[in-house]
């Protein structure tokens, strides 16, 4: 049986005086899906609709990244935080149309970190800019110094990520000063910290496998456990790629 093909986007970086574009995708990332027995693609951000929309129909499950930069929170009409720091145009673009796409045709899609955001965007809902100042009583969500730090979550009972992660205290690593706001209507909480933030969303249809993590599995600071979301996110991705058996008809 052929693995399933997850789509993965990448990060992008514009020409400078010193330097030629460059576009680069993180290991952990295609590393997880290779290890949870998928085939990872990478995704350039290509221009055309068409090719987009050609890829996109190659795929199993698409995984949108996150990025060490922010979404532009000028393009949701929100002054600049003197913290933000946006993602090159080129990539925010790309990936609001993959996200767009993927939604429309109802793929399985697991968002991670600013790729959370960004899902929770292109479907309706908003987001914190700064969660030192968006939410005052908020906990460390961000190490300037060493910039991932780790706490823990609470997971809401009988969630896709209760499933993935069973019972007990759940720690994972956290590097992040945006969050989502108000979630978009087909999501529902899965997970917040204990100050209220949320740490992870998914759809409210059970037919569609989409969730939403603010953490990181993929990254080398990452508990063991943070392996089962790739395998389960994979498990979702071959089941819906197994073609539908109708029972013959009997004869007349």
């Amino acid at each position: 049986m052929s693995k399933p093909l997850i789509g993965i986007n990448g990060d992008y970086r514009p020409a400078r005086k010193d330097a030629i574009p460059l576009s680069w995708f993180n290991t952990g990332y295609y590393d997880s899906v290779t290890a949870a027995k998928g085939l990872p693609m990478l995704l350039p951000p290509v221009a055309d609709d068409g090719d987009l929309k050609q890829y996109l129909s190659m795929l199993d499950g698409l995984i949108l990244a996150g990025c060490s930069q922010d979404l532009d929170p000028s393009r949701l009409g929100m002054d600049r935080h003197p913290h933000t720091r946006p993602m090159p145009a080129r990539r925010e673009d790309f990936d609001r149309r993959v996200c767009r796409m993927a939604v429309e045709m109802r793929m399985p899609i697991l968002a991670i970190g600013s790729g959370m955001q960004l899902l929770n965007l292109i479907c309706g809902g908003t987001i914190f800019q700064h969660i030192a100042e968006d939410c005052p009583r908020a906990l460390h969500h961000h190490d300037p110094v060493e910039g991932t730090l780790r706490h823990i979550i609470d997971i809401v009972p009988g969630t896709r990520v209760d499933h993935i992660y069973g019972p007990g205290e759940i720690r994972i690593n956290s590097s992040h000063h945006q969050a989502v706001n108000q979630v978009a209507k087909p999501f529902r909480v899965s997970a917040t910290s204990p100050d209220g933030v949320i740490e992870a969303f998914e759809a409210n249809d059970h037919d569609w496998y989409c969730i939403g993590l603010q953490w990181h599995p993929e990254n080398e600071t990452a508990s063991a456990l943070d392996m089962q979301v790739f395998e389960n996110f994979l498990a979702a991705c071959t089941a819906r790629e197994q073609p539908v058996i109708l029972p013959m008809k009997k004869a007349a």
